[in-house]
């Protein structure tokens, strides 16, 4: 079967592979690591070999408890000579070391330029990353919303005390304008103290219009001078009253209200009234450590979730990483088991199909390797849609082999001798097929038919031909000796010319072969041929007539031919070249 698109895998499974290998790789493990990737991009290993080699450092690491250096373990590996590896190392990192034994990691860092420039970049889990920017999330959340609530209640709990002042601000002007116009001190002094029970206020004072003291709510300043207050700045005026606040000689911090006493549109006199802002930085601490705690329980809850989370992303990254290394190293049927129901679990069933898909292909590419050959399996796989494919007329030589008696054979001895012996059979005529340059095409019962010169065009293709029936008679023989008479009983027939050649058959089944009446004549000789014998046509004999030994036979007729053929049986070939010296 030819049909071959399946050989390789296709373009977008190739990309998604190279995607998840470069997302999930890990960083540079220092200098193991480095001096691999070194080997590797100047493809002085391959990167399973390169992986290979670190799968053996990790065993021995466990197994010895010591690590040993990976270009010792390529080289022991056989996968490059230790002149190779020192080599790329002095040119890529422009140092001067005779074997893999020297101090390269020491060199290496001198000429970087120190030992910190000289370390590996830091590896940060992905469950750290997770976990560091949750908390980043939250703890920023937390600081904004704070500090906007506590600034927003610190306004609120200001103004909220200017409407304390001004409502006992406004008591005192209502009430005292006809005590302060009678002098009536006592009954002033009974507004203050009233007045001073209110929380928060500190003190009231009544102030006469020649600036003498007439109520305080301290009774040892009743009767003497007002004085200004110290440090006013920025006093508001608000209506009919003006505020400002100012710390006092006791280190209080004091709201002042100031409205004056009016009677009659006459000005007898004002009132003062402090009111402490001390208990709203006492308000806004207790507010602010009830934050505190209540910031510490989530951020206490946000580290549990974050940590969860960075476990329930890394593990299946973890597990995608790993799966990689193993579809890298050829691993085919490697498994993701994840029971998730979102992307990344959409990602490992995808990865599971793609290590499906991939595996199926490698089978179908090493059994189909086997009928055609490495030479014309690579032209293949290179360009699986080539115009060849799609059928052309070719000059070709057609091989055909049967086993004389086999029906009497098959009946005469177990089933499972029969195919013992037929897949030896098929086995020595596949190997000198593909020795000397032809394909195998396809197993028709005992039969098999092998053809040279498509789809890989060789000029002596007549020659790889019948140096390649006289090889497997040769082998048939050999084997008869070790008991196995079957292999002494074909025959073999090999007709050159045009044939056509290409993809044929159906939707569902296709199988790149060739047909023509050249195939047709082969089939015949095939036929015509005793057991051991080589019969050939003359468009052969012609090509190779001072080349081959041959025995004329007598024209011999042959279905679907209007004249006799003439026909050769092979004696022998010179051995000028080998023919496969010349693939």
């Amino acid at each position: 079967m030819l049909n071959i698109s399946w050989l390789k895998p296709t373009a977008d499974q190739n990309i998604f592979l190279s995607k998840i290998k470069h997302l999930f790789k890990k960083p540079s493990d220092g200098y193991r690591m480095a001096i691999g990737e070194v080997l590797r991009k100047r493809e002085i290993v391959t990167e399973k070999e390169l992986l290979d080699a670190l799968r053996v450092q990790k065993e021995t690491l466990n197994r010895l408890g010591r690590a040993v250096r990976v270009g010792q373990i390529i080289v022991e590996l056989g996968y490059a000579s230790e002149e190779e590896l020192v080599e790329a190392v002095n040119q890529e990192y422009r140092i001067s070391v005779a074997s893999l034994k020297d101090d390269i990691k020491g060199k290496v860092k001198e000429r970087r330029g120190g030992f910190i420039e000289g370390l590996p970049a830091p590896r940060i889990p992905i469950w750290l990353q997770l976990f560091a920017a949750t908390m980043f999330i939250i703890i920023i959340t937390i600081f904004l919303l704070s500090f906007v609530t506590l600034r927003q209640q610190k306004e609120r709990l200001y103004r909220q005390t200017i409407k304390i002042g001004r409502v006992s601000l406004n008591y005192f002007t209502s009430n005292a304008s006809v005590p302060l116009l009678e002098d009536n001190i006592l009954r002033l002094n009974t507004l203050i103290k009233d007045a001073a029970a209110v929380e928060g206020l500190i003190y009231a004072i009544i102030v006469d219009h020649n600036r003498k003291i007439k109520a305080h709510t301290d009774i040892r300043k009743i009767d003497t001078t007002f004085d200004d207050f110290d440090n006013v700045k920025d006093v508001k005026k608000q209506e009919d009253f003006t505020y400002f606040d100012y710390v006092s000689a006791s280190g209080e911090h004091i709201l002042n209200l100031t409205r004056p006493i009016v009677f009659k549109q006459k000005i007898l006199g004002e009132v003062h009234v402090g009111v402490s802002i001390d208990f709203i930085k006492q308000l806004i601490n207790k507010e602010r450590l009830t934050i505190i705690l209540l910031s510490v329980f989530i951020v206490l809850i946000g580290i549990a979730i974050a940590i969860l989370l960075g476990f329930r992303f890394s593990k299946p990254v973890s597990q995608l990483v790993l799966a990689t290394q193993e579809i890298g190293a050829g691993n085919y049927r490697h498994k993701i088991v994840l029971a998730r129901n979102d992307e990344l679990g959409n990602l490992a069933t995808a990865f599971n199909l793609m290590g499906g898909e991939l595996w199926k292909n490698s089978l179908m590419q090493k059994s189909f390797g086997k009928y055609v050959g490495s030479e014309v399996l690579d032209m293949i796989l290179v360009d699986p849609e080539s115009e060849w494919l799609k059928g052309r007329k070719n000059e070709a030589t057609i091989v055909f082999t049967d086993v004389r008696g086999f029906t009497s054979y098959s009946e005469n001895n177990e089933p499972e001798t029969v195919v013992e012996r037929l897949n030896e059979y098929f086995e020595i005529a596949t190997r000198s097929i593909q020795d000397y340059g032809g394909y195998v095409d396809k197993f028709i019962g005992d039969a098999v038919l092998g053809v040279f010169g498509v789809p890989i065009y060789h000029q002596d293709h007549v020659e790889r031909a019948v140096r390649a029936a006289i090889d497997m008679q040769t082998k048939f023989h050999q084997e008869k000796e070790n008991g196995k008479d079957i292999l002494q009983s074909i025959g073999i027939g090999i007709n050159t010319g045009i044939v056509v050649s290409g993809n044929i058959g159906s939707a569902n089944k296709m199988e790149y072969t060739v047909i023509g009446d050249s195939v047709n004549v082969a089939s015949r000789l095939n036929g015509l041929a005793k057991s051991g014998e080589i019969i050939i046509s003359k468009s052969v004999y012609e090509h190779l007539n001072d080349l081959v030994d041959v025995e004329a036979l007598l024209p011999q007729a042959i279905k679907g031919k209007s004249e006799p053929v003439e026909t050769f049986r092979v004696l022998g070939i010179k051995e000028k070249h080998h023919a496969q010296d010349q693939k």
